[in-house]
């Protein structure tokens, strides 16, 4: 009988990292999971660990840890919710029948981030998918990622030049964003597409923002909702999975499609669609009152208790106005090109559903 052997592993998950030293090869993976619950509160069934393989497969809880053939100091990440995160996310908001309720999820759809053949597929996406780093992340900022159609971009209508479906303030908002957030965009389209299209808007080569790396539908994965059938939908985990100082924490995702949300609907954040770009370009200022919201709350820690589909009521509460003040140093150039349009900036669509 071989001797029972110490086994040594780190388990990330939501921005932290815990080591564990007091398991042994005889352990098994629901000693692992129950460890693990001490550490972060999340319930083992809810427990989805990446990183661990029996077999080519995820190991039954009743596999010891000395038949994985585990490396040393090995690094694991740990996907779930606990309880009272669960919670707050089916819990209707109040008194505000006037914002778009962007987290309305059954209970089928709230457990879809954590079944065990969507995190299979994640896994694969870290694995095998390949990003190319255009500009490396910097120390110290948070992840904005980025949809293109309807989020920047008029893609339907007809135009001579692509600058006029361009969303309005585009270039503003990148600008300002970049201060306190490294860039991703995220299509459902092909790479060459997206390079095409930053390409025209002037994205990629603009002198105040970076762009930090660009993914393609190749990094999307499909999941099976009973509300939407089969979807393809935009698993932040393929970020934090390649890039481990982000996390749930850290990174907010815009997007005019909810359900690309499915598998972390605590990051996203749904855009007002951008259309018929002839008609609105006068009177859309959503990426001007979206730039507020990413200042006011890029000093936080965490992100995890924001309900991002009440940004506009979060934004007004933290006056940020006055917040902003303190960086006017940094940012009194882009205001005066914001002020050019002669307005204090006020949403003229609050009550209009994106």
């Amino acid at each position: 009988m071989a001797a029972d052997t110490p086994v040594e592993m780190t388990v990330r998950w939501s921005g932290n990292e815990y080591k564990l030293t007091d398991l042994t090869s005889s352990n098994t993976v629901a000693d692992l999971k129950s460890k693990i619950q001490n550490l972060t509160g999340v319930l083992p069934h809810r427990q989805k660990l990446l990183g661990l393989q029996y077999n080519g497969r995820p190991p039954e809880d009743d596999i010891q840890l000395g038949t994985l053939k585990l490396k040393p100091n090995l690094k694991i990440m740990m996907m779930g919710s606990r309880e009272d995160v669960l919670a707050e996310m089916q819990e209707p908001p109040k008194n505000l029948s006037n914002l778009v309720n962007d987290f309305e999820m059954e209970d089928e759809e709230i457990s879809i981030e954590n079944r065990e053949e969507h995190l299979a597929k994640i896994e694969k996406r870290v694995r095998d998918y390949n990003v190319t780093v255009l500009n490396p992340p910097r120390d110290g900022k948070k992840l904005l990622v980025l949809d293109i159609d309807y989020t920047l971009f008029d893609h339907k209508s007809v135009a001579e030049r692509a600058e006029e479906l361009m969303r309005p303030f585009l270039h503003e908002f990148l600008t300002a964003a970049y201060e306190d957030y490294d860039i991703v965009i995220w299509s459902a389209t092909t790479m060459k597409w997206i390079e095409i299209k930053m390409k025209e808007l002037g994205v990629t080569s603009h002198v105040n923002y970076r762009i930090t790396f660009m993914l393609d539908y190749m990094a999307m994965i499909s999941v099976h909702t009973p509300k939407y059938g089969v979807v393809k939908v935009k698993p932040l985990g393929v970020i934090w999975g390649k890039f481990s100082h982000w996390s749930a924490k850290n990174t907010i995702m815009f997007d005019d499609v909810r359900r690309n949300f499915l598998m972390n609907p605590q990051s996203g954040l749904k855009i007002r669609p951008f259309k018929s770009a002839h008609v609105n370009r006068s009177t859309d200022r959503e990426l001007l009152e979206l730039s507020k919201y990413l200042k006011v709350i890029a000093p936080l820690e965490d992100f995890g208790h924001l309900k991002h589909s009440h940004w506009e009521r979060y934004k007004s509460k933290r006056k940020y106005n006055d917040i902003a003040s303190t960086s006017s140093r940094s940012s009194s150039g882009r205001e005066s090109r914001h002020s050019k349009d002669g307005n204090d900036h006020t949403p003229s669509h609050r009550n209009q559903e994106g």
